[in-house]
C-alpha cells in the first residue's frame, strides 16, 4: 500500500467549516429515522456512514500516520466496534439489501464496514477529505452518489470532512441515507438520518 501523510492537526479552516456545518444541520438531525430505514429498505439509495467511534473523535491522525499501519492511524475503541456490528446487525433486521460497501482506505473506516458484515468491503480514495485545489475526490464522491441506482443499497463508510461537500455532518457511526440526484450540486436529497448506535 502507498505510504501517505495526513495532516495530525485540523486546521482553523477546517473548524470553521464544521461550525458553519453544525449550524446549518439540526432540521437535518430532525429527519425521521423511519424515512431513512424506509428508503434503505426499498433499494436505490445510499447509506453515507461516518465510521464508529475513534477517540478523541476529531483532530486527524497522529504524527508518522501511514495508510499501510493501522497501528499509525486513530483506530476505533471498543464502543465504535459495538457500533459497527449493531449497525450491521439493524441492517439485517430490517432486511436492508447491501448490493455494495465501499470505505475509506483508512483503518477506522475499513473496520467498521467490515464489523457491520453486510457485504465485502472496497476502498476508494474518493472517501477520503479533499483539500486539493482541484476537489477530483469530492467530484468522484458525487459521482459515486448521484449514479447509484441499485436495486439494493450503496454504503459509504467515510469521514466527518468528507462529506460536507454533501450538505451534512455527521456525528461518528451516524448515518445519513441519500436518494440519488444526477445533476444536483450535492448529489442526492437527504431523506432521513439514522442515529449512532447505543
Amino acid at each position: 500500500m502507498i505510504a501517505a501523510r495526513i495532516p495530525h492537526r485540523v486546521g482553523r479552516l477546517a473548524l470553521s467549516v464544521l461550525a458553519i456545518l453544525l449550524m446549518i444541520t439540526p432540521g437535518l438531525a430532525a429527519a425521521d429515522s423511519n424515512e431513512a430505514w424506509a428508503a434503505l429498505v426499498k433499494g436505490g439509495h445510499v447509506a453515507v456512514i461516518r465510521h464508529g467511534n475513534a477517540p478523541p473523535g476529531y483532530g486527524g491522525d497522529p504524527p508518522g500516520f501511514r495508510f499501510d499501519d493501522c497501528k499509525t492511524q486513530r483506530n476505533l475503541d471498543d464502543l465504535g466496534r459495538g457500533q459497527a456490528r449493531a449497525l450491521g446487525e439493524a441492517f439485517r433486521k430490517r432486511g436492508v439489501r447491501v448490493d455494495r460497501i465501499v470505505s475509506s482506505p483508512v483503518c477506522r473506516c475499513l473496520e467498521t464496514g467490515q464489523l457491520m458484515a453486510v457485504g465485502p468491503v472496497e476502498t476508494s480514495w474518493a472517501l477520503l477529505p479533499d483539500r486539493s485545489p482541484g476537489a477530483v475526490r469530492v467530484l468522484e464522491l458525487k459521482e459515486m452518489v448521484s449514479s447509484w441506482r441499485g436495486p439494493g443499497t450503496l454504503v459509504l463508510v467515510t469521514h466527518a470532512l468528507t462529506v460536507g461537500p454533501l450538505g451534512f455532518f455527521l456525528e461518528q457511526a451516524e448515518t445519513a441515507v441519500l436518494e440519488p440526484a444526477p445533476g444536483n450540486p450535492r448529489a442526492g436529497q437527504v431523506v432521513g438520518r439514522i442515529a449512532p448506535p447505543q
